[in-house]
């Protein structure tokens, strides 16, 4: 080999190096902040940052920790997080439930490059607004002409809905490959009294026309701008949960969708915290137990623990408030905690293995 085919051969994989997971730090924190505890995370590999949501503020490091920006001034409650790499852009749901109203953070991240900065009115903070999911929180199910508010104590709310809470892109359900889709799951209100809140609700949008939607967000003057419907609605039979999909994640390394949630607490199943669907598996037509309704319903993948009497699947595995795919089998996992009023993230960087009790394993 010739020294210039040489030296670009090295060069070539000296950069290859950088990018793998494996050099990522094995850990990393998020900072202290007076906020919520951390709702989800996103991480942007090529331009080496990480961002997390404190359910008020929106925070942003590099790969080796350092503070770079801080986006707040909102009231809203923001969710998990999804950075799409065909727009540049940082999703992330956003919650209103006193107004029924529930968008999608559509964050120009580029932007955010100091402390102090504020959403509201502003070209880097923009909302689109889900009628669906706003459809189904307020729908009056026991038809008393009245709806109930932000309580799970209640037959209303459709599927037991309580907002929208994990999001990620992906591809359509049923293929693994091909136009990327926001995928969008639901919160789940935990109500043991009623059979209709057992599956996980996903929505499926193409995002390539949301610009048209898109506004700055105004607290005092919620808009109502968004697509009429999904690109598709689906429905994973998992037992209820405590606030549904608090995290979603797709990885194309696995060919996984992650789902991960708070125990719920129905004696009836074995109330797994992570469950997993295969992006290859077919979405069917079919009942949706306890709701008189067909809907296209997901099978959960076969694999982790198995629970016979329900026939649900899944793992106890802490995946509620931060997973972020990094590739080749490689996660950041978030683990939330507090002291002295200030809420913090570690970030662990974790190896997939499938393992039924620990399918996770940090790097050593």
């Amino acid at each position: 080999m010739r020294l210039g085919s040489l030296l670009l051969c090295l060069a070539s994989c000296c950069a290859l190096a950088q990018d793998h997971p494996l050099s990522l730090p094995r850990s990393l924190n998020g900072g202290a902040w007076p906020t919520g505890h951390v709702q989800g995370i996103a991480v942007d590999l090529q331009r080496g940052f990480v961002y997390y949501s404190f359910t008020t503020l929106l925070v942003k490091t590099d790969l080796a920790g350092r503070l770079i920006g801080a986006l707040g001034g909102f009231a809203g409650h923001l969710g998990d997080l999804a950075f799409n790499p065909a727009d540049g852009l940082l999703y992330g749901s956003l919650e209103y439930k006193a107004q029924q109203a529930f968008y999608i953070a559509i964050i120009d991240v580029d932007k955010i490059v100091a402390p102090g900065l504020q959403a509201q009115k502003s070209a880097i903070f923009r909302t689109v607004y889900l009628p669906e999911a706003a459809a189904d929180y307020s729908a009056d199910m026991n038809g008393d002409g009245f709806f109930d508010g932000d309580t799970a104590a209640t037959a209303d709310h459709r599927y037991g809905c309580s907002g929208i809470d994990g999001v990620s892109f992906g591809p359509r359900f049923g293929r693994t490959g091909g136009k990327q889709y926001l995928t969008v799951a639901y919160g789940v209100y935990s109500n043991l009294h009623r059979a209709d809140n057992d599956h996980q609700v996903l929505l499926q949008y193409d995002v390539s026309r949301w610009p048209r939607y898109a506004r700055p967000l105004d607290e005092s003057a919620p808009h109502r701008g968004g697509p009429a419907r999904p690109a598709g609605k689906y429905f994973v039979y998992t037992g209820n949960t405590n606030y549904g999909v608090q995290n979603l994640e797709y990885d194309a390394s696995t060919r996984l969708w992650f789902l991960g949630v708070y125990a719920g607490a129905k004696p009836g199943f074995p109330n797994y915290t992570l469950f997993a669907v295969e992006a290859a598996a077919k979405p069917r037509r079919a009942e949706l137990r306890g709701t008189g309704e067909r809907g296209l319903l997901l099978p959960l993948a076969p694999a982790g623990l198995w629970d016979a009497a329900s026939g649900v699947r899944g793992w106890f595995q802490k995946a509620d408030v931060g997973i972020a795919s990094l590739g080749g089998g490689f996660f950041y996992i978030a683990v939330n905690s507090g002291r002295n009023g200030l809420q913090t993230a570690d970030l662990t960087l974790c190896r997939w293995t499938g393992d039924p009790h620990r399918p996770f394993r940090p790097v050593p």
